[in-house]
């Protein structure tokens, strides 16, 4: 298969054969597992981990660290292997218990289980996206706190992805926007084996790619020999000297270089060799180990830990003379890349909560949302906001945001019409640190990001996600943009705390809320249309902050209790006081996040769901989730269907949302 491809075969040693047979071994010893990219790739491994990358085995959170991204995560071993050489904290044991439960080499590499790991990849062309995201940051970080002699962000992100990252949509998303940015130290590397599942991908995938990335912006360097040392390092050399433009370096290469009779094949893609195979690639190789034994002279070829340990000594030099030189900016560094808040941040928006309660505005919570951003951003500089070219809908915007270009930097991202890669490269940012992301569109468009966001749960990054034009209260665009689902179904994702506030204080309470998380992303989900203010104790502000609570109180003893959500706690209101006066008594519950709501302890929660009262929830979205609340003999206002074009007003209408089904609702309920 070499060479119908015009492939260079590599020249075997000890050092490249190092990271072969260990994922050669590890896939075997598991019977599962992708061994064919870490033996196609080992010679462009080898060169960037110990020629070029910038890394501190023994401090992986060091700051100005170069970023090795692996897109292609199903060839995990590969990352693995690297990681154990050079002198991470990865014992050869935990290879040894490759795809097991609980060892530090999970099938896909995942961020925060296997130390040096910088994302969770695994999803094809969601690696490389983070990658843009984390180059973003630093150049943006550069710019903020780099002064004339004092440089201390200046590191590059470096990511390897093959065939299939390249055929995701995502990475056209992603790569165009790199170009723009003018993201020149931001260096991928093409694994282009021509291999794919379902066997040599010449039926399906046919692009130009090198054109395909000049097109976008990038510098190419096409045709290289990906088994060559000297020629990978030509290419990397070549693209350092491109400091305006991100990097393509094209690979040539074999998958599962090493395999005498399974190399070039799809065989040796996602599966272990087998014992006569495994064999036969030993003695190919003339790798005379065992199983998981590496020589002391190939452990000492690949340690990092000194050189990694003396390049951060250099810049802890270099930032002690920026200390002293720039002691406020040096502190903000710290506290930035820490992820900690800023000392009057709590004393900050509580005055702003307070302020907006004052105001007691009757508006639409996206505008609520754009308030709460103005408002909370001067004690936050690092707030990173953007839209998905819907910034005059989101309102994503506020006084002080700058546009980020490639020409120039800012606080401000318009991504164009990229939902996906937007949020994918939020997370990026957010894993590099010192930036608080957050990105805008309408939630009906949430599905087209929904994976990044499960990825962002997943990892438990600090990303928030602004999503507008909340329900068929958006009106007329009809059922193609009228979310119904999704507000739901992003309540079930794990770690994702959701947020659909009725008005401008509970918009406020979410926001700070979100800020102030830091185990999980957040999606706040505002409305088109106005919401009434509705007035509340400094208690009950006080509540909100524990995703539901009892907004109205009964007038006597509580004969059942409305549960709603955003735009339909008005509405709740209203049936409680037509109610009243018919001498019914209810309870109105606001429950803008049961996500925070079911982790209150029971004593609350029975405390504002008083058991034993009967429940009606009130939402207009899909109503499955609410039974939970309201139990078989309640009842839920909601609409499992799709919407309908027409003015918001009589879209409620006739889906039900009206003070006279509320009312005629509670009544049944309670018999």
């Amino acid at each position: 298969m070499a060479s119908e491809r015009n492939v260079t075969p590599p020249k075997f040693n000890d050092i490249t054969s190092a990271i072969r047979m260990l994922a050669v071994d590890a896939v075997q010893k598991a019977n599962s597992g992708h061994p064919g990219a870490p033996m196609g790739m080992a010679e462009i491994a080898e060169v960037l981990w110990r020629r070029h990358l910038r890394h501190n085995p023994t401090n992986p959170k060091w700051a100005d660290r170069d970023r090795f991204v692996f897109s292609n995560g199903h060839g995990s071993m590969l990352i693995y292997a690297l990681l154990h050489l050079t002198g991470y904290d990865l014992p050869i044991e935990e290879l040894k218990r490759f795809r097991q439960m609980h060892s530090k080499t999970p099938g896909h590499p995942e961020y925060g289980y296997t130390v040096g790991v910088e994302t969770t990849t695994g999803p094809l062309g969601q690696g490389i996206t983070n990658a843009v995201g984390m180059a973003m940051a630093e150049k943006l970080l550069a710019a903020e706190f780099n002064k004339p002699d004092h440089e201390i962000v200046n590191h590059s992100t470096y990511v390897f992805l093959g065939d299939g990252c390249m055929m995701e949509g995502i990475s056209h998303e992603a790569c165009a926007l790199a170009g723009t940015w003018g993201l020149g130290k931001l260096t991928a590397f093409w694994d282009d084996n021509n291999i794919s599942i379902d066997g040599h991908t010449d039926g399906w995938f046919t692009d130009d790619t090198a054109k395909r990335f000049e097109a976008y912006g990038w510098h190419v360097v096409a045709n290289v020999q990906g088994h060559d040392p000297e020629a990978i390092n030509a290419a990397i050399e070549a693209a350092k000297l491109v400091t305006d433009k991100p990097s393509l370096i094209c690979c040539k290469t074999v998958i599962g270089a090493g395999s005498p009779n399974k190399q070039g094949t799809h065989d040796v893609h996602g599966a272990a060799l087998g014992d006569a195979e495994v064999a036969a690639t030993r003695a190919h190789l003339g790798w005379n180990y065992a199983p998981f034994e590496i020589p002391a002279h190939v452990y000492e070829a690949w340690d990092a830990r000194t050189q990694g340990a003396g390049l951060e000594s250099l810049w802890n030099n270099k930032f002690a003379e920026y200390r002293a030189a720039y002691p406020a900016e040096a502190a903000e560094f710290l506290r930035r890349t820490a992820g900690d808040l800023p000392a009057n941040w709590e004393a900050h928006a509580a005055a702003f909560i307070a302020k907006t309660n004052e105001k007691a505005e009757t508006i639409a919570t996206r505008k609520a949302s754009q308030n709460a951003i103005n408002g909370l951003q001067p004690a936050l500089p690092e707030f990173l906001g953007g839209s998905a070219d819907l910034t005059g809908s989101n309102l994503t915007n506020w006084t002080g945001a700058h546009h980020v270009s490639g020409k120039k930097t800012g606080n401000y991202i318009s991504y164009g019409v990229r939902e996906f890669g937007m949020s994918h490269i939020m997370n990026g940012m957010a894993l590099h640190g010192g930036l608080l992301p957050f990105g805008g569109t309408f939630l009906m468009f949430s599905e087209y990001a929904r994976n990044a966001l499960r990825m962002s749960a997943l990892m438990k990054q600090r990303v928030i996600y602004v999503f507008t034009h909340d329900s068929i209260g958006l009106g007329e665009d009809g059922p193609t943009h009228q979310p119904v689902e999704q507000t739901t179904t992003l309540r079930y994702i794990p770690n994702m705390d959701v947020w659909r506030p009725c008005d401008t204080v509970e918009s406020a309470v979410s926001w700070v809320a979100a800020v102030e998380r830091k185990t999980g992303p957040a999606a706040l989900i505002f409305s088109r249309q106005n919401l009434n203010f509705q007035k509340r104790s400094e208690a009950q502000i006080a509540d909100i902050r524990k995703g539901g609570y009892v907004l109205s109180e009964a007038a006597g003893d509580a004969q059942a209790i409305i549960i709603a959500t955003g735009s339909e706690v008005d509405l709740a209101i209203k049936a409680q006081a037509t109610l009243a006066a018919e001498g019914v008594n209810v309870r109105v519950v606001s429950m803008p996040s049961t996500n925070v709501f079911d982790r209150q302890d029971q004593a609350y929660r029975d405390s504002v769901l008083t058991p034993g009262v009967k429940r009606v929830a009130v939402e207009a979205g899909v109503t499955g989730l609410w039974y939970k609340y309201v139990g078989l003999e309640g009842a839920v206002i909601g609409m499992d269907c799709f919407g309908e074009s027409a003015p918001a007003p009589e879209l409620f209408k006739h889906f039900g949302f009206t003070v006279d089904n509320v009312v005629a609702t509670v009544k049944r309920v309670i018999g």
